[in-house]
């Protein structure tokens, strides 16, 4: 991490960052789009199993990078709570074409 030498690089350097995020979220929800078409049922989309070991790992992740693992356990929550809903959907309309 490049140390900033004044307040607008630290905010140009958060900007790149929230962008790169925004990116990554984005190239997420591409793959999850995908999944749908390997599975049978919205049962398997809901994979309780799957979903806590993700938000395991990123929780010993953030342990491991010193930052908030009850944070990062919130935000996957909420974006694989919102992927989920996209993936039923993709589920749900990919026999329809």
């Amino acid at each position: 991490m490049k140390t900033c030498t004044s307040l607008e690089e630290v905010r140009n350097k958060i900007d790149e960052l929230d962008d790169k995020l925004v990116e990554l979220i984005s190239e997420r929800s591409h793959y999850i789009k995908q999944a749908a078409s390997f599975k049978n049922s919205v049962d398997e989309i809901k994979a309780d199993d799957r979903i806590e070991f993700i938000k395991q790992k990123v929780r010993h992740k953030a342990i491991q990078l010193e930052v908030s693992p009850n944070m990062i356990s919130e935000l996957f929550t909420i974006m694989i709570n919102e992927m989920v809903e996209t993936e039923i959907a993709e589920f749900r309309n990919k026999d329809t074409f």
